[in-house]
């Protein structure tokens, strides 16, 4: 039976894009150094909600390999059980909603959209 295992996003600093993802409700589960021929190339940072096998993979090159955000990228979502809650602690990182927590439809769940360090968008659900 195949698994879902994870996600990877490139990342221009590792402190700032844990910290966010921490503030999320996610764990730091562990890093991998990826070294060829003796040079470091980059870092792998995985990260995931307790309980759950699937990861994040965030991927910090360190050979000066840049790159950009493709347009066909749209965003990460998460479910958490306290809209609010969730929003205070990235708050207090400085960051802030796209706009306020909204419904898409009537009866519908509340969420929002925030940007990560690298402005990848992250969708939050409120899953009461």
């Amino acid at each position: 039976m195949p698994t879902y295992l994870h996600t990877m996003i490139r990342i221009t600093d590792p402190a700032e894009s844990r910290a966010f993802y921490e503030a999320l409700g996610m764990e730091f589960r562990r890093e991998l150094p990826i070294v060829r021929e003796g040079h470091h190339e980059a870092t792998n940072y995985f990260m995931a909600f307790p309980g759950e096998e699937s990861e994040l993979e965030l991927t910090y090159n360190t050979d000066a390999r840049t790159y950009e955000m493709g347009d066909a990228y749209g965003h990460i979502a998460i479910g958490v059980e306290d809209l609010d809650g969730t929003l205070g602690r990235l708050a207090e990182r400085g960051i802030e909603p796209e706009r306020e927590p909204y419904r898409v439809r009537e009866g519908g769940s509340r969420l929002c959209f925030v940007r990560d360090p690298d402005s990848y968008r992250v969708e939050i659900i409120e899953r009461t």
